[in-house]
């Protein structure tokens, strides 16, 4: 078949079957499809016929799709040939005396094509811009006479105003297109040369001002628009029009005439400071999600809600971005978008038309402003996913090599040039900007400076945690050490220490465990232990590793943990025991103590988890006797706050030397305990001492039949733990007031408070404390005589003291179950 019978068919086709009918583009692509080899490829049916490469791939999956639906068998640009001719023969044998309807049987007398209702040719890159229109209408009809749309590459800037201009009902509508290279751009006397002689048949004058006299009356008379595409090439860096083109300014100057009747929109992604030249800025925002999803649909990509999620998040809603991936998807995956994204997403400018769209700007950067170019890349370094914005001072400290009085300039330059984006007065990068950024950093001399900078600017710009805001803000310093491999500066943030207002120093890693953030924290501590020499922070790290793997109910790992702590202090200590004593030297060993004291206690807590009290009771026993050693006395004997925190561990020991006698019965043992522990309350304890010690109290005074106490020492608890954001201790103190509440007989309000403990702590995943509440939960369904709800309960606390390997516990729980 030739061609031209071909095409003649498959319209007719596509009409009779109420399908969308074949386009321009479709038509030259099919054309050249049905040449074979020598058929032009889509990149050069994309350069001839004017359209983007990725656009005429699009175009090209589309019309497969619809052939193949057509034909009933899968169609493709090297079979296209066979399965159109089978098509026709399987038609021709159908219906024999039927002749084939050529196209032009369905053009009417006014030469148009009769399309079926049904059939709607929209234009799909056209989408999700209501907002938009709406906001220049706005600003139209508040007298705005020239409207300066600004974004970033691929947002859809001309797009938006060449639909906008298409739509209104003008007279006329009149094109500039600036030339991308500053070299060739037109010079405004011939622009409006063309204007006048093109599109309205007049002269021009004989000088510049006379012809633009003459445009001036005709627009006075006219509905004109206008569109001056990509405005930024015949800008300077001052962002003023270069000085071979100062005459647009003429131009512009007559265009914001109240008597013209024209409304012109400028795209640019640049500002215009044109101090006598009044022009409105509309900031062109990204497409949103429910856009792209939409766009997706339309071309029949499978859709997986989470991908395309991210890809949207990925790419910042580029609009270009989205045709460029939804025709690389249909195109090379078959309209996969998985398998696309598994392939692809390890690096987002892999395509050549992203990679080139943002590549663009950094080029033209860097020939116009050096140092907002460097501040571009350096920005790189911020990773903007916890904290997603930085304050100014976050870039102003990126800045090192720039006179103070220029840097806010250099920022401004970045804000014109839509190449940093601003929220509520904070500043981050798009994702693909972003990209292009730190790849550029990580070959330049700076990147480790402006790590250092950024991470000295996070660790300043935090004094007290006491919301997970501050501490994320706080630990992006971490990330900024990891990267450039100082991974003892890394660790020193996690355990560096801040005053907030229920604790003069309290470690950013303590910070998270209250926080309930126990296992990103220790994925944190682990990333970098191992790297470290034996050193203060080291042991640092593993006190504070230990404290969340006792908290996660990783019992047995907690010991080892604390037991290399006191280890490392202890290996340090020798180092320096003998030297001559000094401030500092005193600091330093009061740290090293304090270390190997705090692990003894720690090493108690654990063993008292797992219900081996005997061992727990000798630990806290050897914690107070270590208090007593000499070195410790003689480096505190002048220090009042070392002499504070030593006997604040001493008290605490008293309360858990309490607790595990009230275990015992020992009813006068744990008052005597009680006793010596109570200056506890009036001592600035830390916030984990406060609120176990409620905990431990409650239990205590359950334990030896003081309730009201009990009730009491728990309410105070949650009290405390909501407004510190304790989570653990709230959740631990719910789980007491089920159990008391259970002794009262009020099942209904016990069972309300072992739910709401037990949904805490499956979110920290406290594995010791969850097993806890699940033994208390089912004591009160067993109590209430509901067996089918008590067992489940029963063999959860087995099972997950089972994996903690509590075997006291277990059999506790075991032994609960027989005396039923």
């Amino acid at each position: 078949m030739d061609i031209n019978s071909v095409l003649d068919f498959i319209s007719s086709q596509l009409m009779a079957k109420k399908l969308k009918t074949l386009s321009t583009l479709e038509t030259t692509i099919l054309k050249e499809a049905w040449r074979g080899k020598e058929g032009k490829s889509y990149d050069e049916i994309g350069n001839s016929e004017g359209f983007v490469g990725e656009s005429v791939k699009t175009a090209a999956y589309k019309l497969w799709q619809r052939l193949s639906n057509l034909c009933e068998e899968k169609v493709k640009r090297d079979n296209v040939q066979a399965v159109v001719e089978r098509y026709y023969n399987k038609v021709a044998i159908a219906s024999p005396s039927t002749p084939i309807t050529p196209a032009s049987n369905f053009i009417d007398s006014n030469n148009e094509i009769t399309i079926p209702e049904n059939i709607v040719n929209e234009n799909i890159n056209f989408i999700g811009r209501e907002n938009a229109i709406a906001h220049l209408k706005t600003k139209i009809n508040q007298g705005a006479k020239i409207i300066l749309i600004q974004a970033a590459a691929g947002i859809g800037k001309t797009t938006l105003a060449t639909e906008f201009l298409k739509n209104q009902n003008f007279d006329k509508i009149l094109y500039l297109t600036m030339a991308k290279e500053r070299e060739t751009i037109s010079p405004v006397e011939t622009i409006v040369e063309e204007w006048l002689k093109k599109d309205f048949e007049e002269e021009p004058g004989r000088d510049f001002m006379v012809s633009l006299g003459r445009l001036k009356r005709l627009l006075q008379n006219q509905k004109i628009g206008i569109l001056i595409d990509n405005l930024e090439p015949a800008l300077d860096s001052e962002f003023r029009f270069i000085e071979p083109h100062r005459c647009y300014i003429e131009l512009l100057r007559m265009l914001t005439d109240p008597m013209v009747q024209s409304v012109t929109l400028i795209t640019s992604r640049e500002r215009l400071c044109e101090g006598d030249i009044t022009v409105e800025t509309y900031r062109l925002p990204e497409l949103d999600y429910c856009t792209w999803k939409q766009y997706f649909k339309y071309y029949q990509i499978n859709n997986y809600e989470s991908i395309l999620t991210e890809m949207h998040k990925v790419y910042g809603g580029n609009a270009k971005a989205m045709r460029i991936l939804c025709g690389a998807i249909q195109e090379d995956n078959q309209g996969d978008i998985q398998t696309y994204w598994n392939c692809n997403q390890a690096e987002i400018l892999a395509k050549p038309d992203l990679k080139n769209l943002v590549n663009s700007q950094f080029k033209r950067l860097q020939e116009l402003d050096i140092n907002a170019f460097k501040l571009l890349c350096r920005l790189g370094c911020y990773r903007y996913q916890d904290v997603p914005t930085v304050p100014d001072n976050g870039l102003l400290c990126l800045l090192w090599d720039v006179p103070e009085g220029e840097q806010r300039r250099v920022i401004e330059s970045l804000k014109n040039r839509s190449l940093v984006e601003v929220n509520k007065g904070e500043f981050f990068l798009h994702p693909m900007v972003r990209e292009e950024a730190i790849a550029r950093l990580r070959k330049s001399e700076d990147w480790e400076t402006a790590n250092i900078k950024a991470a000295e600017f996070w660790t300043e710009s935090v004094e007290s945690v006491e919301t997970i805001k501050d501490g994320l803000t706080a630990l992006e310093a971490y990330y900024h050490y990891v990267e450039i491999d100082d991974f003892e500066q890394a660790g020193s943030i996690i355990e560096k220490e801040r005053y907030n207002k229920w604790q003069r120093g309290e470690p950013l890693g303590g910070s998270f465990a209250r926080f309930g953030l126990l296992q990103q924290t220790a994925s944190l501590i682990n990333k970098v232990k191992d790297k470290l020499e034996n050193s203060y922070v080291k042991a640092r790290l593993y006190k504070i590793l230990g404290d969340i793997q006792w908290l996660r109910g990783s019992i047995h790992q907690a010991i080892n943990h604390h037991k290399e702590c006191k280890s490392i202090a202890e290996k340090i200590k020798t180092l320096y025991i003998d030297s001559e004593q000094s401030p500092e030297l005193d600091f330093y060993l009061y740290q090293l103590y304090r270390l190997s004291v705090v692990s003894l206690f720690n090493q108690g807590l654990c063993y008292l988890d797992i219900g081996d009290l005997g061992q727990s009771y000798l630990l806290f026993e050897e914690t107070i006797f270590t208090l007593s050693n000499k070195k410790i006395i003689l480096i505190t004997k002048e220090n009042q706050l070392y002499q504070d925190h030593f006997y604040h561990i001493q008290l605490c020991s008293y309360v858990y030397l309490a607790l595990i006698n009230s275990y015992w019965g020992n009813t006068e043992t744990t008052l005597s305990y009680l006793n010596k522990s109570k200056p506890l309350k009036e001592a600035k304890v830390t916030i984990w001492s406060q609120g176990y010690t409620f905990l431990c109290l409650g239990v205590a005074y359950k334990n030896i039949g003081e309730t009201l106490n009990s009730f009491e020492m728990y309410n105070q608890a949650i009290s405390f733990a909501q407004e510190t954001n304790f989570t653990q201790v709230k959740a631990k103190a719910l789980t007491g007031l089920g159990e008391l509440y259970r002794m009262q007989g009020d099942f209904t309000t016990a069972l309300t408070h072992h739910q709401e403990s037990i949904e805490i702590l499956e979110q920290i995943g406290a594995k010791c404390d969850i097993a806890e509440a699940y033994y208390q939960q089912a004591l009160t369904y067993q109590q209430m005589g509901d067996r089918e709800n008590s067992q489940p309960n029963f063999d959860n606390a087995i099972q997950l003291f089972t994996e903690i390997e509590a075997p006291r516990r277990v059999e506790r729980v075991r032994k609960s179950i027989i005396n039923e």
